[in-house]
């Protein structure tokens, strides 16, 4: 094979994994993956200490943990306010991040 045809044939085998990007100045600096992307065990994720880190930049994203289905963004948790309905307010706030932090799988 000559120095161009192994160019070609590492670029096609590349682009079975990475989608094609139709116009870059859109895309910016975003890799998107057509595939699953597998962590071996023992790996980890590193992310910058400056500024943080994002999963899932818009509230309509879907997020799911441990093999759930993922969701949106939940709604706000009203805390309680005080006052005779205090001990209900508290148990409903409760009761709410209990349903939230379950619906996206971080509890069973």
């Amino acid at each position: 094979m000559t120095p161009d045809e192994i160019k070609q044939l590492v670029q096609q085998e590349i682009m079975t994994y990475f989608a094609s990007r139709p116009n870059m100045d859109e895309m910016g600096d975003r890799t998107i993956f057509k595939k699953n992307t597998q962590i071996l065990d023992a790996r980890n994720i590193q992310v910058g200490r400056k500024n943080g880190t994002k999963i899932g930049t818009e509230t309509s994203q879907k997020i799911g943990f441990y093999g759930v289905t993922p969701v949106i963004q939940g709604t706000a948790i009203s805390g309680p306010s005080g006052g005779a309905t205090q001990d209900s307010q508290a148990r409903n706030a409760i009761n709410s991040i209990i349903s939230s932090l379950h619906n996206i799988g971080i509890i069973g």
